[in-house]
């Protein structure tokens, strides 16, 4: 098991930042002035939103540019040689570099990485599955899936499976294994199961119920240089900065929605240095448009506004509330518990904190929540096979969020704490 030091030397950002969660006052300014973006938030002034893991809400400069589009050149792209369908053609088409630069691609215009739009993750995960993983193994192959993740990170790679095994093509899976304390992926244990057989490894960047970055750049120095690796991204794109090169993996995936961009918008970004190339399969419809005007006016903003501070400020905002809860006897914090105390030397939740309340059932601690204008999530939180099996409470944070907010949470959890402490066992 991983000492505090051992996991503090994978600290994503700058310690000197988080050794206090309260140390945000140089950003203020900075944030007051994002914040004033968000036409949902300021137009909703008493209601704290807390569940950007679901869906992120957009900035008016996103709305500004889908609306320009659909007002001044909205058509099909690559479907004609007017004006407008021409501007839409090549709409895309920048979106697809703009991507690329956002993600660092280390050569984006060599033309080996691509960029093929999706309706989000789970869409773009299913289309790897599909049309690439199903190709590039062979009979008695294994691939490593982490089966406490996301659902959306588990079933496409089984339905893969599936798929070869119709055609008498035998894969076999192997799950990830996690690092019980720290929740982390267990490096030394993923070796022993990397064998000449290995084809495969899907991760996740940031995972959506421990909020743990989850040190993806370990895995290619634990699986060798041939291994293909593929990143779901969604919880980690627009909340910190992401680097391709850096991470040596071989497709990210990530769903636009969660980056500030229109629901039913994704991408995923494919290296094309391992394997096969990535080529989806079947005809392509017309592309969402939309969806990709909308990604890229995201993506510009974040840039803009700088996924470095943004990570700064929600990381933060976690530490500040697993502070609070710590000092809360009636919570149980979920995920590596050395994260908890404001001077843990170990690496921070990126924005994101779930917690179950002792006595009281997660699903009626949401409409409590709600009941004071804390939007939060209540439930399972699509886990698949080895997550967990009891619903917990998840409070998911971005820029827009303050302090305030946190604290005003923390307010309402305490009263409960206080209300509840002598009925619960601790």
């Amino acid at each position: 098991m991983p000492t505090s030091s051992t996991l503090g030397t994978d600290l994503h950002a700058d310690p000197g930042h988080l050794s206090d969660p309260s140390d945000l006052g140089d950003l203020r300014d900075w944030q007051s002035a994002l914040r004033a973006q968000f036409p949902i938030v300021t137009g909703h002034p008493g209601l704290a939103y807390l569940d950007s893991a679901a869906t992120a809400q957009k900035p008016q400069a996103v709305l500004d540019a889908v609306q320009t589009y659909l007002t001044t050149s909205n058509a099909n792209a690559g479907r004609g040689t007017y004006t407008w369908a021409n501007e839409t053609t090549a709409l895309v088409e920048r979106a697809r570099d703009r991507v690329k630069r956002f993600l660092r691609d280390p050569d984006p215009v060599s033309g080996r990485s691509t960029v093929h739009f999706t309706s989000g993750t789970t869409e773009g995960l299913r289309t790897v599955a599909r049309d690439w993983l199903v190709s590039w193994l062979r009979d008695g192959d294994e691939i490593i899936v982490p089966f406490a993740d996301h659902q959306a990170n588990a079933q496409p790679w089984l339905e893969a499976q599936r798929l070869l095994s119709k055609r008498g093509i035998r894969i076999v899976i192997r799950d990830m294994p996690y690092e019980a304390e720290s929740h982390d992926y267990d490096q030394t244990a993923l070796a022993a199961l990397v064998n000449e057989r290995t084809r495969f490894v899907a991760a996740t960047h940031v995972h959506h119920v421990y909020g743990a970055n989850m040190n993806v750049h370990r895995i290619r120095r634990t699986v060798g240089p041939d291994v293909p690796i593929c990143l779901d991204a969604a919880q980690s794109i627009g909340h910190l900065p992401v680097d391709v090169g850096a991470l040596d993996v071989d497709f990210v995936v990530f769903s636009g929605h969660k980056a500030m961009a229109l629901p039913g918008s994704g991408a995923v970004w494919a290296r094309g240095a391992r394997g096969p190339e990535f080529r989806p399969g079947g005809w392509n419809g017309s592309p969402n448009t939309t969806g990709v005007v909308s990604l890229t006016a995201a993506l510009d903003w974040l840039e803009e506004a700088g996924t470095e501070r943004i990570e700064r400020w929600t990381v933060g905002l976690g530490a500040r509330l697993t502070e609070g809860l710590r000092h809360l006897p009636s919570y149980e914090v979920l995920g590596c518990p050395l994260s908890l105390a404001a001077d843990s030397g170990v690496q921070r939740r990126q924005g994101i904190v779930t917690f179950r309340h002792r006595g009281i059932s997660s699903n009626d601690l949401g409409f409590i929540l709600s009941s004071h204008d804390v939007m939060v999530r209540a439930d399972g939180h699509c886990q698949a096979r080895s997550g967990e099996e009891e619903s917990s409470v998840r409070v998911s944070l971005h820029v827009y969020n303050t302090v305030e907010e946190v604290d005003r949470l923390l307010d309402v959890l305490d009263g409960l704490d206080r209300q509840t402490r002598g009925a619960v066992t601790c």
